[in-house]
This record gives structure tokens, C-alpha cells and sequence, in this order.
């Protein structure tokens, strides 16, 4: 898990939605990673949307999955389309209905707008 955690953290960087759905197929370098660390991480964030666990207890040192959640919400709705109408459903519901989620999500969505910025201008 954690060389999974690493990889997807350091090279998972989309720009499009194109890019989030390579990495859905099994011949992607990152497949792997992907699957292993999203569904851990909905499995995670469930807890908290289930009552198991107290959502700010939580996220009090469990906001990585929100950096990758990050990385899709912005093709999340075509996402859902063309590959599973009910992915990252958990890592949305913490992100947008807790209060510490919406704290680490906004400071990930603003590092995730400033790495699509970066990537545009490159290719610009």
C-alpha cells in the first residue's frame, strides 16, 4: 500500500478527463495504484460518512485521500458517466460535508488548480 500511496501521489497528476480514465485501464503503469489506493480510501472515508468513525477524528490525519479525490473532481460527473456512476461517493461526502473535509479539500483543489495551470502554460 504505501509504494501504491507513493506512486499515485508523485505521478497521478491529470489534466483532462481523458487522463483519469487511462488510469482505469489495466495496462496503465498506475492501474494498480489507482485501484488499490481509491478503494481504500472510500472504504476510509465511509467510516466516517457511516457514523463508524467521527468524521473530524478522522481526517485529523487521514486527508490523503482527499489530495486524490482532488485530482478527479474536476471530471468527476463525466467520470461517474463512463466508468461507475457511484465512484469516490464517500471521499465526495466528506469533501463537501464535513467541516475538516471542506478545509483539506479546498487546500488540495487550490494545489491541484495551480498544477493544471503549471501543465496548460507548459504546453501553451
Amino acid at each position: 500500500m504505501r509504494e501504491s500511496r507513493t506512486q499515485l501521489i508523485a505521478k497521478f497528476l491529470p489534466t483532462s478527463l481523458e487522463d483519469v480514465i487511462a488510469v482505469t485501464k489495466g495496462d496503465h503503469p498506475l492501474n494498480a495504484a489507482f485501484r488499490q489506493c481509491t478503494s481504500y480510501w472510500e472504504m476510509t472515508y465511509a467510516m466516517a460518512r457511516h457514523g463508524v468513525m467521527h468524521d473530524d477524528f478522522m481526517l485529523e490525519s487521514n486527508g490523503e485521500g482527499l489530495l486524490i479525490f482532488s485530482r478527479i473532481e474536476p471530471w468527476l460527473a463525466e467520470y461517474r458517466a463512463q466508468v461507475n456512476p457511484i465512484a469516490f461517493r464517500n471521499a465526495e461526502w466528506v469533501a463537501k460535508e464535513t467541516e475538516m473535509g471542506r478545509l483539506i479539500a479546498e487546500r488540495f483543489r487550490k494545489r491541484m488548480q495551480a498544477q493544471l495551470d503549471a501543465a496548460r502554460a507548459a504546453t501553451a
